[in-house]
């Protein structure tokens, strides 16, 4: 595993880089790849992101500038915030053996790069990039600005449990070079719109309560988006609303991604370890959130989480 000096020593080596964000890029992979790219430019270099067809409305604009044109030939490659080659998507399965460097952050990641560096106790990947990219030239606004965006969704706007007085310093670093931060805040946080909140609302009201009421389920299948002709950019992070109801300790969202695939989200406390959780169903990421994919119908894929949640919190109670 490599050391923040000598991966930024590695990419001073890189020319002609192409850089990989997961399936559903959120803020932190998008933020990542984005300021990796500057830095990398910033150094004569030629760096571009392979486009991510999941792209919503909110992340796209900080892709958009560094896009791969489709004759693009890399001679590297560079993955952020991808813990698995399972989180590739399908336009960047040809790179799955090609990956030089792999950057995360996630106590799940399975280190399949040729050379990787992982910050398991950040609470972003973007505080890790920050320490690299320091190295490698100054934090321009252009650098800073996408990593403020990495560093505020995966902590959700610096409130969840994950945020550490590290996470405060890299940010402020990020606000003292320039950046309109005030603006990044009022969109990724502060702004609903009205079909996000019919969806809201009817998954609270379709809402279940497991073990005593400390652990919510909430549903989002695809006659739900259908119902409210929901865009993908209208469901970013409804994961985080099951952790907001009082007494609820263990948050899943079930979140339809086709006919009988549900994408798995766990949002916990101390008590559920959501990384031990989804790992049984093939899945990771971090203590406090993690999630996993289920092939079954909706009450097979509830089942098969609430008995892994079962599995990982000894006093579970149906």
């Amino acid at each position: 595993m490599l050391t923040v000096s000598e991966a930024a020593a590695l990419l001073r080596s890189f020319d002609n880089v192409l850089i990989l964000t997961h399936v559903r890029p959120d803020g932190d992979t998008v933020g990542c790849a984005a300021a990796l790219c500057a830095g990398i430019r910033g150094l004569g270099r030629t760096a571009y992101l392979l486009p991510n067809p999941g792209l919503t409305d909110t992340t796209a604009p900080y892709f958009a500038p560094y896009a791969a044109p489709a004759d693009f030939l890399p001679e590297k490659v560079v993955s952020t915030d991808i813990a698995a080659l399972s989180l590739l998507p399908a336009n960047a399965e040809m790179y799955r053996d090609r990956v030089d460097l792999a950057i995360d952050h996630h106590p799940s990641f399975e280190g399949f790069g040729r050379a990787n560096i992982v910050r398991a106790e950040a609470a972003a990947c973007g505080e890790l990039l920050y320490d690299i990219l320091k190295e490698l030239g100054p934090i321009t606004p252009e650098i800073a600005l996408p990593l403020y965006v990495a560093v505020s969704t995966d902590t959700g706007c610096f409130a969840y449990a994950n945020t550490t007085a590290e996470t405060h310093r890299v940010a402020a670093a990020l606000m003292e070079a320039g950046i309109d931060c005030r603006t990044v805040n009022k969109v990724f946080f502060r702004t609903k719109t009205r079909k996000r909140m019919q969806l809201e609302g009817a998954m609270l009201s379709a809402c279940e309560f497991y073990d005593r009421g400390r652990v919510a389920v909430l549903s989002v299948p695809l006659a739900l988006m259908e119902q409210f002709q929901a865009a993908e950019s209208d469901a970013e992070d409804l994961s985080a609303l099951g952790g907001q109801i009082q007494g609820v300790d263990c948050a899943v969202t079930m979140r339809e991604l086709r006919p009988d695939v549900w994408k798995l989200s766990l949002r916990t406390g101390d008590r559920v370890n959501a990384t031990r959780a989804c790992g049984l169903l093939g899945g990771g990421g971090h203590a406090a959130a993690a999630g996993c994919t289920v092939e079954a119908p909706w009450a097979e894929a509830k089942r098969q989480i609430l008995d892994a949640v079962a599995q990982v919190a000894p006093d579970f109670l149906r």
